[in-house]
């Protein structure tokens, strides 16, 4: 089968959030190219393409997916071009011009799996759900996690960093709200480090079967955790499901911008003394979301880095 391949041409600093709005338009299989420098770890891990440097000095990348070519694509490209459109009105995201050429088929959904491989986040074993358990790591804290083609694998250092601080604060009491909880993988972290319970949002309907699985993969009961799926950020009948004064913990692990908007409404769903983790933050993007933070009445108590990314711990006091 011959798949029509859709190119566009944007900025590394506005990939992800372009990806996470091709996957509210049901676009899976989403491939990214750009040339932002790898760490060591990432180029002994990891399978990506990466563009020679370009003239504006690395910004540029290109985010790809794939439709069958005997799909009608003009109402989805239709889609596609709006979304850009408001994106552009509120961030930088380049040229998003839109190309189109055509590929053979390969198997999209299987292929990645290839490339992610088991790793450790300090002394917490994180490994693909079909990877039998190597004999030195019997009895170690594990988490075996099946992202899916939608989520990530915990390998980037945004989730490592909001792991670290999870372990950090839970406690053998503690409910938190992990708001766009895709795979679930933070959620579960918190519940093997102890916590009594997690209720997770997303926007994208595969994070209910895809948390789901890992729950069930790694042997936590339904009764432990929940996801609701809706906009937390100003869905006034998700803020009403996900509740109020609840919480002693609220993760976050989404970008800059998204968490900036969010931001106002967490306090509410937070318990006094609650800690409200962030991350998915570009070191440049650090200041956007402290000044989102305190100006919803949160005191910032912690600012960890990793790469060049950072995660902003917070307390209500």
């Amino acid at each position: 089968m011959k798949w029509n391949k859709f190119t566009i041409k944007t900025i590394a600093d506005a990939e992800d959030i372009i990806v996470s709005s091709l996957m509210e338009l049901g676009i899976e299989g989403v491939e990214i190219e750009d040339s932002v420098p790898l760490s060591e770890y990432e180029k002994s891990q990891m399978f990506v393409d990466i563009l020679p440097e370009n003239p504006n000095g690395g910004k540029e990348a290109y985010v790809s997916f794939y439709i069958e070519e005997d799909k009608d694509t003009e109402e989805l490209l239709t889609s596609v071009k709006a979304e850009l459109s408001s994106l552009a009105e509120f961030m930088e995201v380049g040229e998003c011009t839109i190309t189109e050429s055509q590929t053979e088929d390969t198997d999209w959904q299987n292929k990645w799996k290839e490339y992610f491989k088991q790793f450790y986040v300090d002394d917490i074993l994180i490994k693909p759900s079909w990877e039998a358990l190597k004999p030195e790591d019997e009895g170690k804290m594990r988490i075996d996690i099946d992202p899916g083609t939608a989520f990530g694998t915990g390998m980037h250092e945004t989730t490592q960093l909001c792991i670290r601080q999870i372990k950090k604060l839970v406690t053998k009491n503690t409910v938190m709200l992990d708001a766009g909880t895709g795979s679930g993988i933070l959620s579960i972290a918190a519940i093997k480090l102890g916590a009594a319970y997690a209720l997770g949002t997303d926007l994208d309907p595969c994070a209910i079967t895809a948390v789901a699985e890992n729950m069930q993969v790694n042997g936590i009961d339904e009764d432990k955790y929940d996801v609701i799926l809706g906009n937390l950020i100003d869905d006034k009948e998700i803020q009403d499901k996900v509740g109020y004064e609840k919480y002693d913990l609220v993760c976050a692990n989404i970008l800059a911008e998204i968490l900036a908007a969010m931001t106002p409404v967490i306090p509410a769903a937070m318990k006094k003394g609650a800690y409200y983790v962030t991350s998915g933050i570009l070191k440049e993007k650090e200041e956007l979301v402290k000044e989102a933070i305190i100006k919803s009445g949160l005191e910032v108590v912690e600012v960890t880095y990793q790469g060049d990314w950072c995660s902003i711990t917070a307390k209500k006091v």
